[in-house]
């Protein structure tokens, strides 16, 4: 399976760069290319892993998910060879389903050789952090939904910017 991943992701990238040498794209179009083959392979690995490798018959509230891209990436700028900076958003604490679909999407990422900057964030933690840290806060600007569940995400977002950015 990681085989397939990889070879995936390597002829993506290898179109994207062929495309830029040739002149058929420039650097903004290569980054945003770059940015959706990221993106692809991220909804890919998540489905993968709530489908078949941690399976949940009837998911509780508790273990609903939404993947935020945030930083440069959540402005859909990811230039080859950058980090990529995801926020995991729960509504409550994790619960153990939650930690285990977490862990096994981030050694995925890794495995393929990606270098992700992440966290894993309840809604209230979210936006606790974000009034106590302007790093997080900034990074936290540019989200962007990624994939998971978007009304989790559109709860984050509704709260950020009525208690953080207003």
């Amino acid at each position: 399976m990681l085989e397939i991943f990889k070879e995936s992701l390597s002829k993506g990238w290898n179109e994207i760069q062929r495309r830029f040498e040739s002149g058929e794209i420039k650097g903004a179009e290569s980054v945003a290319a770059h940015t959706f083959l990221i993106d692809q392979l991220i909804r890919v690995l998540h489905d993968f892993t709530i489908q078949y490798a941690y399976p949940v018959a009837n998911p509780t509230k508790g273990e609903q998910i939404a993947i935020a891209a945030t930083g440069g990436y959540g402005r859909s700028e990811l230039s080859p060879f950058s980090d990529i900076d995801l926020m995991f958003i729960t509504p409550y604490k994790q619960t153990p389903h939650t930690e285990q679909t977490v862990e096994f999407m981030l050694y995925l990422l890794w495995d393929l050789g990606l270098k992700v900057g992440h966290a894993t964030r309840s809604v209230d933690d979210a936006i606790r952090l974000a009034k106590d840290d302007m790093t997080i806060r900034t990074s936290l600007l540019e989200a962007r939904w990624l994939w998971g569940d978007q009304n989790l995400f559109e709860h984050f977002w509704g709260r950020f910017q009525k208690e953080i950015v207003a």
